[in-house]
């Protein structure tokens, strides 16, 4: 079964460029571990919020922009494996110094328990973190299918929602604290595919117009703590390795 080890991270604006000679050095290793695809998207649209925001998930400085990342994997053994291969390959001596500060990303792994549609190229990306009580698992996913019915219909062209299966708790930054997580609450880690950002940005419009009257109540986790942000591709190993 697919599975996906996500990453934000902050990276100083200044850094852009290191930072994708950083990633595209890395690919090569993550390949020859079996990964499948790696992703990796530059924060464009990344609004501040009231109870949670991108910035606050990795304490991210006012010189310095979110990126929103993943690596596909097979399934979790293939992933796993990878990690302890990874501190033990002498590969990693020559790796380029990380132009960002590593303290503050946050990861985790990600099974999907909900697909749609297609999962190639994109123009723009949205991503999402949340936190959703262990028992509302199924219904989330019920209603993950709902939204891709709206986002379809605007325009998106494939969407994942990655269920946290292994997160660990960080010294500094991890999805728990980013997502204010309760006892009891996993987070989820989730991203819609769009052909640009002018379309996402007018099929947002038309859903806020659409929600208008829901009872926010009934959704199964705290809407509030929930956070997204509009993300440029910067890197796809399917494409640009």
């Amino acid at each position: 079964m697919t599975y996906f080890s996500g990453a934000v991270a902050a990276v100083p604006t200044a850094n852009k460029d290191k930072y994708l000679e950083h990633i595209a050095a890395s690919w090569p290793l993550f390949k020859s571990y079996g990964a499948l695809r790696m992703v990796e998207t530059w924060g464009v649209d990344v609004p501040k919020g009231k109870v949670t925001d991108f910035y606050g998930a990795v304490d991210a400085k006012p010189d310095e922009t979110v990126v929103f990342s993943w690596i596909e994997w097979p399934d979790k053994a293939t992933a796993d494996a990878s990690w302890q291969k990874m501190e033990d390959d002498p590969a990693m001596k020559d790796m380029p110094e990380m132009p960002f500060d590593g303290r503050r990303m946050i990861f985790g792994g990600f099974a999907p328990i909900y697909e749609a549609g297609q999962h190639d190229a994109a123009g723009y990306y949205q991503g999402f973190l949340l936190a959703v009580p262990e028992q509302n698992k199924e219904a989330y996913a019920e209603m993950a299918h709902e939204g891709w019915e709206m986002f379809k219909k605007g325009g998106a062209t494939g969407m994942i929602e990655g269920w946290g299966e292994d997160v660990p708790r960080g010294e500094a930054t991890d999805f728990y604290r980013a997502t204010k997580a309760h006892d009891g609450e996993v987070p989820v880690f989730s991203w819609s595919i769009w052909p640009d950002r002018a379309t996402c940005d007018a099929a947002a419009k038309a859903m806020e117009a659409e929600m208008g009257d829901m009872d926010m109540s009934k959704m199964p986790f705290d809407g509030m703590r929930m956070m997204w942000a509009g993300f440029d591709p910067l890197f796809d190993s399917a494409f640009d390795a």
